[in-house]
């Protein structure tokens, strides 16, 4: 039998997304035979290239250009995709080629502190403004809405006097990096 094809699409430091090819490198039971990014220079590139993964830059006007992108994840073979700090709302013909095989990962408990805007530190800081005692991550499905597609996983962690959104995001990342390679794992029922 084949090896599943997950692409991912990232645009940051590329923690989770070297996490994700790393952990089926180890495990055998997928390929991440793509990585994709809409910034050229962004870390989560060159880690990607330093994995021996295969990395696309995306042009903005292509990404969404009628079918285009679409049509190349099919050609590709692709079984899953995974956002993995990927900011650009994918193409509503994307989400319907692939509907019900891209994931998304969110640093907070959805529904809340979802949406345009909030993600890394902007998340962190409004769940400690806003007095929360935990919080956690949510892998979900992805629709055509920032983090509005329904709720796959979900993990929690508490939140602690003096809480910081730098040490929480500390907490997120270890919970993103548990996780997250084993929902994959399962979606594809692998």
């Amino acid at each position: 039998m084949a090896l599943k094809n997950i692409v991912i699409l990232a645009s940051g430091e590329g923690t989770n997304a070297l996490n994700i090819i790393e952990y089926f490198k180890k495990t055998g039971k997928a390929r991440v035979s793509l990585l994709i990014s809409g910034r050229g220079a962004a870390p989560v590139v060159i880690k990607a290239m330093l994995s021996e993964t295969p990395v696309m830059v995306l042009d903005r006007r292509e990404y969404y250009a009628e079918a285009a992108f679409s049509d190349f994840l099919v050609r590709e073979k692709t079984d899953l995709i995974v956002l993995a700090g990927f900011l650009w709302l994918l193409p509503e013909n994307v989400v319907k080629a692939f509907s019900g095989k891209i994931l998304n990962i969110h640093p907070a408990l959805l529904p809340r502190y979802g949406g345009k805007g909030m993600y890394g530190m902007n998340v962190h800081k409004a769940v400690i403004a806003a007095g929360e005692k935990e919080s956690g991550i949510s892998i979900h499905n992805v629709n055509e809405r920032f983090d509005e597609g329904a709720i796959v996983f979900q993990a929690k962690c508490a939140l602690e006097a003096g809480e910081t959104p730098e040490s929480l995001a500390q907490k997120i990342h270890q919970l993103e990096q548990e996780h997250f390679p084993k929902v994959i794992e399962q979606v594809l029922h692998l």
